[in-house]
């Protein structure tokens, strides 16, 4: 017992040494020296050993532009004029790319926000923001929807209504016209699911939404900055073409190669973004008109304004090129592999892999024991070729994935 007591007290000295400031500053290159150490065992995007992630490495230009801004809060406006224009142009950009040059929106911290502010804005809209009484809006989201919908609506006093899938692993749009009540706020449709980058039939979604009134937002935080730049024309519309979509998600952060944190949200009606606006009148820059967020990062404005100028169209478009050549390559090896199979051909740089014969959570085990970080779901293992993501690792992941199946095939355990 004093034995045990003992080591408990040590152990609290030394966190308490961790956690206490020091006294006297510590020289910079002793920090960045610790630094390297303590972060050794962080994974890299550069090595190629994170495939199961929706994240990438920032482009260098739009890393150094970050750096260069890192003092510019859009949060205060008045005092960085020039970057709150900037955020303008870049809202603006991403709605010409989104096909609809009039929406208005914000740079935000990623889609998380994103979708929480959509469905504050559709549920402000439709009840007014200063009513007290408010019946509980249903929400109606796809079983593949990402889980901070569940946060939007725990905030927001929502019902999510979950739709099921198809054999497509959409949302069954049958089953969303069979959900609607006058409860009914909200329709979500998702342009590149989390489990398997699946989009749901967004024209039909539109349809239903203008012929009963409801709000309809696209979560294209991952597929937003693909679909507009991929050559496959059997991919229907999925944004403000469609007359219906009322606010879409996306995220520079993602496919668009920019930093963290580099999120952005539109609304068709500009005025849905000012439903969710509330005026700051201390602000040293002078009164100002804020949503979630107070202090919002300008340097990913600035960043992600950078990047659309330096890369174009036409780069962008030869990301997703070599993303999707990579994505087919390693979905045609999958099948290749006794006991592997996709769950469904990929439509964005997303295979999802399933197996008769051995345990995911093996598989995936077996995945992780190599140095892979993959995504793990219930079902299938989630790989993203991220545009970190060279031919060398496809081969590397492929060589591994038919070690681990021949030694849980042959001895059922790894």
């Amino acid at each position: 017992m004093k034995l045990e007591l003992e080591i408990s007290r040590m152990k609290n000295i030394a966190i308490s040494k961790i956690n206490n400031i020091p006294r006297k500053g510590v020289a910079r290159q002793k920090i960045i020296s610790e630094l390297k150490k303590r972060l050794d065992c962080d994974f890299s995007f550069g090595s190629g050993r994170i495939v199961g992630s929706m994240c990438t490495s920032p482009h260098p230009f739009a890393q150094s532009v970050f750096c260069l801004n890192t003092e510019k809060n859009l949060g205060d406006p008045g005092l960085f004029p020039g970057t709150a224009q900037i955020e303008k142009e870049v809202t603006g950009m991403l709605a010409s790319l989104l096909s609809y040059s009039g929406a208005a929106g914000n740079i935000v911290s990623g889609g998380t926000e994103a979708n929480i502010l959509a469905l504050w804005a559709a549920r402000d809209s439709r009840n007014g923001r200063n009513s007290t009484v408010r019946q509980k809006d249903e929400v109606i989201i796809p079983d593949s929807a990402h889980f901070c919908f569940d946060k939007a609506a725990n905030l927001l006093k929502l019902n999510l209504i979950k739709v099921k899938l198809n054999n497509q692993f959409q949302v069954d749009v049958k089953k969303v016209k069979n959900a609607i009540t006058s409860k009914t706020l909200a329709i979500v449709g998702i342009a590149g699911t989390t489990d398997l980058g699946v989009v749901d039939p967004i024209p039909e979604l539109s349809k239903i939404a203008l012929a009963h009134n409801l709000h309809l937002h696209v979560d294209a935080a991952f597929g937003g900055f693909v679909l507009p730049f991929t050559n496959n024309s059997n991919i229907p519309p999925f944004d403000f073409r469609l007359p219906g979509v009322s606010s879409i998600t996306i995220d520079p952060h993602k496919m668009g190669l920019a930093p963290i944190p580099s999120g952005v949200i539109l609304f068709r009606n500009p005025m849905l973004l000012e439903k969710i606006q509330m005026p700051v009148k201390y602000l040293a820059g002078g009164e100002s008109p804020q949503t979630l967020l107070g202090t919002r990062p300008g340097a990913s404005a600035i960043a992600v304004w950078a990047l659309l100028k330096h890369l174009g169209t036409d780069g962008y478009k030869k990301t997703v090129k070599n993303c999707m050549n990579l994505t087919h390559r390693f979905a045609q090896e999958i099948e290749k592999i006794p006991g592997l199979s996709l769950v469904t051909k990929p439509v964005l740089n997303i295979v999802g892999i399933k197996s008769s014969v051995v345990s995911i959570t093996d598989l995936s085990t077996g995945l992780r024991r190599k140095g892979w970080a993959v995504a793990h779901f219930p079902n299938h293992i989630r790989i993203v070729l991220m545009p970190h993501i060279r031919s060398s690792h496809v081969s590397m992941i492929i060589n591994d994935l038919k070690t681990i199946m021949g030694s849980l095939t042959n001895k059922g355990v790894l």
